[in-house]
């Protein structure tokens, strides 16, 4: 039989293998498969087979308000908003630009465009240029400004200046070159369903380029529904293709380290069934994936798969030592099964300090990541070994088919001997390198601010962004800032005070910079005095009644005792809208000392991702840096050592500032999906210290601490790399997506597991060495 190469014998001579009370011997759960691995494999199939029936019972939830959702009173007044009036969450907005978009044959398709969306299943009215009307005479109905048929000649040219001048279309519906024109199509919630939405936005698309062919003009569409409708689509295009491709490329990378198909299968296929389990369990308790659960496929492999390739290299290396293939994967069990305990314990208690959220989804992303890490646990430990008793044939022909093909992996644990001795060689210099590397990054990653921006999370390769930014250069923006007015009881819409209120909270938004496209009652009391008549009250209340209930209701309640005042902002990032909003809320305030009685406040989906997402990234940034700290004490307790407390703390601060502190320098700010890669960095960082430890606690038998830190590192070196090596592969596949933060999450991640791969070579060997050495000397002075 033949050891495991290695470049010295002394550090390559096998451990007697004795079960440890690390972890209360959780990791003995896998014996089960070796003693009873029919019935575990029955049990195997029958929970894949249910698993695949809760995968298919996930759905994506799209809704971008739904990641804000939070205890708050901010989200509280939004929902009221949002059940009070026809919510902006169900608007369709249809773009049409062209050169001649004010010529007569252009407004005969316009309207024809108007007509025909309003016919199609699922929508709730349209609101247009089409749906202005001239001034109101005694009596009788004003008729629509676009009579029908349009006017010829000249008359058509007064029509045009009046439609170009009137207060209702200008800059609200029309651009001021003439060249834009946008219309909002209301759809029914329930057609946003996912069953439907998907239907009815094709038809919206299909009539629009219909109705507008053989012309110039070209229509866009954008808004929410729209908007979910491509985010939906993207997540599930990604989550197939791009995770099957690195998937492929990381059994590429093993098969050639491993040379034996069989060990590749049991590597890589528990974290494969692991993601099974875990998803499929979330879909029977209701989960729906959103930009943070969809995540969760990347955070089950990395951590299973480290832990899955560290058993089983343990196994194949009991094998090349003379085991048989039970006993190999027995010793295996004992050797590294203690540190995968402890990797998904660690995991498991991350995730439940989110519990403190104030944020639902945060919770919510908790919860989950605390049951697919339960799940991840026994199928890694009762999977490597199954598939390995159902694998490896003759053990005696596997050793000798193997001798002389472990090149690449005699290459790898060579080159991991020859860092781990230059490492321990200056152990104290090497330390204090790593210190002051790890202050100046962390003085980088503290320059990060919180960053959102809603077209981030959309597709960018797609047509709805496109829309919005037509939108944000001629029409000041798609996104809706609302002012949310609750009137005391007694006091009636058209009272003068209420009328008064409206008209000063309209004067904010309107002289407000960065806001535009306001509209409100005020809007129609405004131009109802630029004519003939004024804007008396009851002219007002009568013009009202007149207008189509669908139109009224977006800014008068239905019991008229609320109104809204609704501007337009541009996608900006949340650090530039924050300020905005936080102006215009100062600015209420003298109002709302002026009438005490009525409740004003700022609202509206831009306005809570601003302020919510400032919060929430905050929040989560704090908490990683509090979740490292805890997880090195909750470490140190588990193998009843303060030193290894201290040992972790460096290697696992490192991937975390190098990586913010690249995304500073690259004008870049914290955002959901950089968070949660430094999340996913920390987890492999994290497991790798932790079976690092695992292996020195087995192999430190020699007074010299250096000796046993260069036999762990040979042992536990290789499967670390080639870990890192398929997941920093894997990851890198999502830089090909169309969503922006899924792209962003997957560079950073890979970089980040790179940094972490970084820190366990070359900080935690010589951070490790010096400290134990250094206690051990005082033990030593002491007795």
């Amino acid at each position: 039989m033949t050891a495991p190469p290695s470049t010295d014998d002394k550090l390559s001579r096998p451990s007697i293998v004795q079960p440890r009370n690390l972890v209360l011997g959780i990791e003995r759960i896998g014996l089960w498969a070796l003693r009873f691995p029919f019935i575990c494999a029955v049990a195997f199939l029958m929970l894949m087979a249910a698993s695949t029936d809760g995968f298919m019972r996930l759905q994506v939830d799209d809704s971008l308000s739904q990641l804000f959702r939070s205890n708050t009173e901010d989200f509280r007044t939004y929902q009221e908003v949002s059940r009070r009036f026809p919510s902006s969450e169900f608007d369709v907005v249809v773009v049409i630009e062209g050169n001649t978009l004010l010529t007569r044959p252009a407004l005969e398709k316009l309207r024809n465009v108007a007509v025909d969306l309003q016919l199609i299943d699922g929508t709730r009215g349209i609101i247009s240029m089409f749906s202005a009307r001239e001034p109101p005479t005694a009596g009788q109905i004003p008729p629509p400004l676009f009579p029908n048929p349009l006017p010829e000649g000249g008359d058509y040219r007064k029509l045009i200046d009046r439609v170009v001048s009137n207060e209702i279309i200008k800059d609200k519906l029309l651009s001021p070159d003439g060249k834009l024109t946008l219309m909002v199509l209301a759809l029914d919630p329930a057609a946003t369903a996912p069953d439907r939405l998907s239907k009815v936005i094709g038809e919206v698309r299909q009539t629009v380029d219909d109705d507008l062919a053989d012309s110039d003009l070209k229509g866009e569409l954008s808004g929410v529904p729209v908007m979910q409708l491509e985010i939906r689509n993207a997540i599930e295009r990604d989550r197939l293709v791009y995770n099957s491709l690195g998937f492929a490329l990381g059994c590429l990378i093993a098969t050639v380290f491993f040379r034996r198909l069989s060990f590749v299968i049991i590597a890589a296929t528990p974290p494969l069934i692991a993601i099974l389990l875990g998803l499929g369990t979330l879909g029977w308790f209701g989960f729906k994936l959103n930009m943070f659960l969809n995540v969760m496929t990347p955070l089950i492999m990395v951590i299973s798969f480290s832990d899955s390739m560290q058993l089983t290299f343990a196994a194949r290396d009991r094998l090349l030592l003379g085991d048989d293939k039970r006993t190999a994967f027995r010793n295996a069990l004992f050797m590294v099964g203690p540190a995968c305990v402890l990797t998904h314990a660690t995991a498991g208690i991350s995730f439940i300090a989110l519990q403190v959220s104030q944020s639902e989804t945060v919770r919510a992303f908790g919860e989950a990541g605390l049951i697919v890490t339960l799940t991840a646990l026994p199928t890694v430990l009762l999977a490597v070994p199954l598939l390995g008793l159902l694998l490896i044939g003759n053990e005696t022909k596997f050793v000798d088919r193997v001798r002389g093909m472990d090149k690449a992996l005699d290459l790898l644990r060579r080159l991991c001997g020859w860092i781990a001795a230059h490492m321990v060689d200056r152990p104290a210099l090497y330390s204090f390198i790593s210190l002051v590397v790890v202050g100046l990054l962390t003085l980088g990653y503290l320059q990060l601010e919180p960053r959102y921006r809603l077209a981030d999370q959309v597709p960018d390769h797609e047509r709805a962004v496109s829309a919005s930014h037509q939108l944000d250069e001629k029409l000041a923006g798609a996104n809706p800032l609302d002012v949310y007015i609750r009137f005391p009881q007694g006091i009636s819409l058209f009272d003068p005070q209420t009328l008064d209120l409206i008209a000063g909270v309209h004067e904010v938004l309107e002289k407000q910079h960065g806001i535009g496209n306001v509209w409100s009652l005020e809007t129609l009391r405004q131009w109802l005095a630029r004519q003939p008549g004024g804007a008396n009250i009851a002219r007002l209340q009568q013009y009202l009644d007149l207008l189509p209930r669908y139109l009224t209701r977006r800014f008068i309640s239905e019991e008229q005792n609320a109104v809204i005042v609704s501007g337009r902002v541009p996608d900006a990032d949340a650090s530039r809208l924050l300020p905005i909003v936080n102006e215009v809320d100062g600015k209420l305030e003298a109002l709302r000392k002026r009438y005490p009685d009525f409740q004003i406040e700022v609202t509206g989906l831009s306005v809570i991702a601003a302020r919510n997402n400032t919060l929430m990234i905050d929040k989560l940034s704090n908490s990683l840096t509090v979740e490292i700290a805890f997880v090195a004490v909750f470490i140190a307790i588990a193998f009843r050592s303060p030193v290894v407390m201290l040992i972790t703390v460096l290697p696992g601060l490192f991937p975390i500032v190098f990586a913010g502190t690249l995304l500073w320098l690259m004008g870049q700010g914290l955002q959901f999906a950089s968070i949660i890669a430094l999340m996913v960095s920390f987890g492999l960082g994290l497991s790798a210290t932790i079976h690092f430890l695992n292996r020195l606690q087995i192999e430190d038998i020699d007074p010299d601490p250096a000796i046993g830190v260069r036999r762990a590192t040979v042992f536990v070196g290789p499967p670390l790399i080639l870990t890192s090596a398929v997941l920093v592969c894997g990851l890198a596949m999502t830089v090909l997506s169309s969503l922006p933060s899924l792209r962003l999450f997957g560079w950073l991640s890979a970089f980040a597991m790179a940094s972490a791969l970084i820190a366990d070579l070359f900080m935690l060997r010589p951070i490790a060495t010096f400290l134990t050495d250094l206690f051990a000397r005082r033990r030593r002075s002491q007795v």
